[in-house]
C-alpha cells in the first residue's frame, strides 16, 4: 500500500515539474514595466528578470547632473527587477499552492 502512494506522489511531483517548467518558458514572454521621475526613465524585465529594454527621456539628461540619472535608473532597475520575481512568485504559487520550492522560483 506504502509503494502505490509513493508512485501517486512521484507523478504529482512530476506533474508539478511539467507545469512548473512550462509557466517558466510563458513568463519569459510576460512583461512587467517600471517607471520613475514621472515616466522619464522606463525599464521592462521580463518574467526571466532580465531587462529587455531601458528608454531614458532626453529632458533627464544633465552633462552637470549624472547622479541624479545614475539614481533615476537604479531606482527603476531595482523596482522593475521586484515587479518581475512578484510575477514569477504568483504565477508559481498558483502551481505549487503556495508551497515554497527552493530552486525553483
Amino acid at each position: 500500500m506504502a509503494g502505490i502512494n509513493m508512485q501517486a506522489l512521484m507523478r504529482q511531483a512530476q506533474q508539478m515539474q511539467k507545469k512548473i517548467q512550462q509557466a517558466q518558458d510563458e513568463l519569459k514572454d510576460k512583461t512587467v514595466e517600471a517607471t520613475v521621475g514621472g515616466g522619464v526613465v522606463k525599464v521592462v524585465f521580463n518574467g526571466s528578470q532580465e531587462m529587455v529594454s531601458i528608454e531614458i527621456d532626453k529632458e533627464v539628461v544633465d552633462p552637470e547632473d549624472i547622479s541624479t540619472l545614475q539614481d533615476l535608473i537604479l531606482t527603476a532597475v531595482n523596482t522593475g527587477l521586484t515587479k518581475s520575481k512578484e510575477m514569477v512568485q504568483g504565477e508559481m504559487s498558483g502551481i505549487t499552492g503556495g508551497m515554497n520550492i527552493p530552486g525553483m522560483f
